[in-house]
């Protein structure tokens, strides 16, 4: 099994669009870090967008609920067409994300909203065996809904990340289907943000969520693709968030 930041580089080299009609990304990220003090980070890297142009974007959970999403790309080609009901604010900022090592790298927002996290990738016996899994299921079942609520279901249990989502609806009404073909624990984390210590990562009291996505309890890296719904004016909200 080739390490994260080996398959991260060949990606960044020759990722191409997925195929199909949907809203379309390829990329990695970690799903979601939680901290004991009840902040949450997460970040997703898409060198591959079918809305034409690649993109990075860090969320920040404060622990009173509110959402800040930094993006290097407009609000309506980022993260925030599909969470922007559900986020307090939106930043375009400039993101420098950087290898060390194959298990190890650190990101670093600049600025008035400054971030300066680091993250240590680990391969158990579990994330092993899903990730040899995920490489013999069929394209056409990752498209399944009823297979992957199941999927959802087994990760869970195995993981014990408490709710995993691979498919639902997010806060701006669009579906989503996601596809993580591997992923790794984070092994260990540290994090300022606004010259804030967010502390240890741990579980939270309540589980994280925005829509049908579920932050999971422990701290997971993916790389893989997500299919969204095509945007329809008349069913989805072009809410971005308040920008700050």
């Amino acid at each position: 099994m080739p390490k994260p930041g080996t398959l991260v580089e060949t990606i960044e080299r020759s990722a191409q669009v997925p195929a199909g009609t949907e809203e379309r990304f390829f990329g990695y990220g970690v799903v979601g870090v939680p901290f004991k003090s009840g902040h949450v980070l997460a970040l997703r890297r898409w060198p591959a967008s079918s809305l034409g142009q690649d993109y990075t974007s860090v969320w920040h959970r404060h622990p009173s609920g509110h959402w800040t999403f930094i993006q290097d790309a407009p609000p309506e080609k980022a993260c925030t067409r599909y969470f922007g009901s559900a986020v307090s604010h939106h930043l375009r900022r400039g993101i420098n994300l950087t290898w060390s090592d194959p298990w190890n790298f650190s990101v670093d927002i600049s600025g008035d909203y400054e971030v300066h996290w680091q993250v240590s990738l680990e391969g158990t016996i579990t994330s092993r065996l899903l990730n040899s899994l995920g490489g013999l299921i069929p394209d056409f079942l990752w498209r399944r809904r009823t297979f992957l609520k199941s999927l959802q279901s087994l990760g869970s249990r195995l993981m014990g990340s408490g709710r995993m989502s691979f498919t639902g609806q997010l806060p701006n009404g669009q579906w989503f289907v996601t596809q993580p073909r591997y992923m790794w624990n984070v092994a260990a984390t540290r994090a300022r943000v606004q010259g804030q210590d967010l502390g240890d990562m741990g579980p939270l009291a309540e589980q994280a969520r925005l829509g049908d996505f579920w932050v999971p309890q422990e701290g997971r890296f993916f790389i893989g693709q997500a299919f969204l719904e095509n945007f329809d004016p008349n069913r989805h909200q072009a809410v971005y968030s308040q920008e700050g």
